[in-house]
């Protein structure tokens, strides 16, 4: 009886993160078109980032939203296709999302460092 409102809520945050997400992709690929269109070699670009906490908040925010969506979109995808339920399942898809997290955060840090 309690799983319904936590699959309403799982089903919430999966279309908001995809709200962010397309935001996110709009924003990083207009700009990278516009540097590139530019003459901004990648170094330049990098050069740019690296002081840019506008950017550092921008990047962690499509970091976030990347680890919310793919872990509930597989869980999803895993619900369907497999037998795997309840927490089997639900400690699967959370460590996928630490792992996103791990690697997005690595990656956002080599742009900053």
């Amino acid at each position: 009886m309690r799983r319904a409102p936590l699959e309403a809520r799982l089903w919430l945050a999966q279309r908001a993160s995809a709200a962010v997400l397309a935001l996110c992709v709009v924003v990083h690929l207009a700009t990278m078109l516009y540097a590139v269109r530019g003459g901004l070699t990648a170094a330049e670009i990098l050069g740019r980032t690296r002081e840019s906490m506008g950017w550092l908040c921008f990047y962690g925010l499509f970091v976030a939203a990347v680890a919310v969506h793919a872990p509930l979109g597989l869980r999803a995808i895993l619900r369907e296709w497999t037998p795997l339920r309840g927490r089997p399942l639900d400690a699967g898809v959370a460590a996928f999302a630490v792992l996103l997290v791990v690697a997005g955060w690595r990656a956002v840090g080599g742009l900053f460092r």
